[in-house]
């Protein structure tokens, strides 16, 4: 089994993917800014962003990297400030890592890095064809945070390391991130519609995307971008109806809340909750792996505990 050395670790997704990581038997070893003892067959190992310090140790016995690093996006409200920090956490700890992959000794073979759909623009029309790896990234923040993040990580490949960048869709679990939110007001018996309801969501299930990095460290053929979505993009108003009657019955009631309320609440942040974009993973699925959550039926049939 492989050495992986893992950034963002205790991250929504780093800490399903440790998990699953130790129980295939890899030894797993996560940078933190503190010191904290192993535990749960996981070992930590010390890095810190701003002073450009990470453990030459971690670096020259692992011989995979998952870069996840990152503050998370729609954890408060987009000030000049906090958009600094979503960008530099990115950027600067990926600089971070190429530069520990140029002056330490290492056999590092394989470098996967998070990226986001938050590359791509808006659907253009009625039918829209869907994104692939290939389109250029669109205008607004976070499509510029997503071009910065990926080119801060790409000179590893200049190094002789497998790249492998996975643009990740809304990623779906109990644990945190989107899910909860969408489940907030059906406590009071209210699906909450955002916006029109027709914007189109480009999702994951959580356990989906983790064994995408497994799949993407194993699998040598896997480099460069891949997207990482389910086949079957589905809208914000579906999503909310399959939630709400898997939750509540037919006991609930839909609620439009306008995209101007979005707006006050929110500000720049409702423009990507208010964006409708139709993502392909049709370049991941042609490397033979195979979804166990396709569509967002199956998906919160899992995640609904099979009701």
């Amino acid at each position: 089994m492989s050495i992986i050395l893992i950034t963002g670790g205790s991250g929504l997704i780093g800490m399903a993917l440790c998990k699953l990581l130790v129980e295939q038997k890899h030894r797993v070893i996560v940078l933190s800014r503190s010191h904290r003892e192993p535990g749960n067959g996981i070992e930590y190992a010390k890095w810190d962003i701003d002073k450009g310090i990470i453990d030459q140790n971690a670096i020259e016995q692992s011989e995979i990297i998952i870069h996840l690093a990152g503050a998370g996006v729609a954890d408060a409200r987009w000030t000049a400030s906090r958009k600094k920090e979503i960008r530099e956490s990115r950027t600067k700890s990926a600089a971070l890592i190429v530069r520990a992959l140029k002056d330490y000794s290492n056999k590092i073979h394989t470098v996967v890095s998070a990226s986001a759909i938050g590359w791509y623009g808006r659907d253009h029309q009625k039918a829209p064809v869907p994104f692939s790896e290939n389109d250029q990234p669109s205008a607004g923040f976070l499509a510029e945070t997503c071009r910065l993040w990926e080119e801060s990580i790409e000179p590893v490949s200049a190094l002789g390391k497998r790249l492998v960048i996975l643009r990740t869709g809304i990623v779906l679990s109990n644990e945190g991130g989107a899910l909860p939110e969408f489940k907030r007001s059906l406590k009071f018996g209210i699906a909450a519609i955002l916006g029109s309801g027709k914007q189109m969501i480009s999702w994951i299930h959580m356990d989906d995307l983790c064994r995408i990095y497994i799949e993407s460290i194993r699998n040598p053929a896997i480099a460069g971008i891949y997207n990482a979505v389910a086949p079957e993009p589905c809208t914000n108003k579906r999503l909310m109806l399959e939630l709400a009657k898997r939750k509540r019955g037919n006991n609930f009631l839909s609620v439009h809340v306008p995209s101007f309320a979005l707006k006050i609440i929110m500000g720049e942040m409702s423009m990507e909750v208010l964006k409708s974009t139709t993502v392909s993973s049709r370049k991941i699925h042609q490397t033979g792996f195979q979804f166990q959550f396709p569509t967002i039926g199956a998906a919160l049939r899992d995640l609904s505990g099979g009701q």
